[in-house]
């Protein structure tokens, strides 16, 4: 077996890949990710709404895409398909280099943390698993509810990295989390019924 290369390194070999050229195409970005592009793309939507920043609407948006990318894993996709349209969009290679230079001292900090282990549990049949659980956790993200952005996304964000560096514990993790957090939202509601929500809501509130 290969060695599995760490999200650092991914990052590094991406910006020497397209050293000299102004622009970048989403798909060019996709092809240097290969099968692990799910875990890329789902870490870059679940992030922001992973922090706890209140803002109208920006559940929805970002729930979307964490949506659209869920569902082609839970249907068993391995690599993710785009439009055309979008895979032909593209960005300045400066804003990238940037970014990933930003990126790189948190990624390898988190490395320490995060490495290849349990890594059964990030392909094959466990990878529709993961997604069905992404498609889950995205489709409370839509609710307006306290921290309902921030506790799901959390957990897609864990798993996303899991899957980019092959690590079970990781995609395990984000998984009991994510999916804690939606069954109690679930319970409220049968529970209370149509209040039950409403309930939760300033439960999270008063504790905050």
């Amino acid at each position: 077996m290969s060695e599995i290369r760490s999200l650092s390194a991914l990052l590094s070999d991406l910006k020497s890949a397209f050293a000299g050229a102004e622009t970048v195409t989403i798909g060019q970005i996709l092809e240097g990710f290969h099968e692990r592009g799910f875990g890329f793309f789902l870490f870059l939507f679940a992030l922001p709404a992973a922090l706890p920043l209140p803002a109208v609407g920006y559940g929805t948006v970002l729930a979307l895409p964490l949506l659209f990318l869920s569902a082609q894993q839970a249907m068993g996709r391995r690599t993710i398909w785009f439009p055309d349209k979008v895979k032909a969009k593209s960005l300045k290679t400066a804003m990238l280099n940037g970014t990933i230079d930003k990126a790189m001292p948190w990624m390898k900090r988190l490395e320490i943390l995060v490495r290849p282990r349990l890594g059964f549990m990030t392909q094959g049949a466990a990878s529709n698993i993961i997604g069905l659980c992404g498609v889950i956790m995205a489709l409370s993200v839509l609710l307006p509810v306290p921290l309902t952005n921030t506790v799901p996304s959390f957990g897609i964000a864990l798993m996303a990295i899991g899957i980019i560096m092959r690590d079970g514990l990781a995609v395990l993790a984000g998984a009991v989390i994510g999916l804690l957090w939606v069954s109690a939202l679930v319970g409220f509601t049968l529970y209370f019924g149509a209040e039950g929500l409403e309930i939760f809501k300033n439960m999270i509130k008063s504790v905050l």
